[in-house]
């Protein structure tokens, strides 16, 4: 590798330790994680439509407050977003704020894999 490269990949794992750490951060503010075959949300409202159409189905979610895990977004809190997607969509209710069991620092639920 050259000295480049070296920079370069520096660079990138800095970004996703910067992602991370702002995904930490801000998992107290959500009611819901929304995994997607693309991306990985945290939204205080979701609602799923199933479309069935010419023999194929796919989901079409309509996000309201949320937040997306992507490295490259400049502003990764979003006002409102509807995504599609043609594969399983899972969709978790992350736990109450209100719940004596919740930490002080919000849930742990681990963030998606970095690619």
């Amino acid at each position: 590798m050259t000295d480049r490269d070296d920079e370069l990949a520096h660079y990138v794992a800095d970004q996703e330790l910067n992602l991370y750490r702002e995904y930490r951060d801000v998992i107290g503010l959500f009611r819901y994680i929304v995994e997607t075959d693309r991306r990985f949300y945290l939204a205080n409202s979701v609602e799923v439509i199933t479309h069935h159409e010419t023999g194929d189905t796919y989901f079409e979610l309509l996000l309201v407050d949320a937040w997306v895990w992507d490295v490259f977004r400049s502003s990764r809190f979003i006002q409102r977003a509807r995504v599609l997607s043609f594969r399983d969509v899972n969709i978790e209710e992350l736990p109450s704020r209100d719940d004596p069991d919740m930490p002080a620092d919000g849930p742990f639920v681990a963030p998606p894999p970095i690619e």
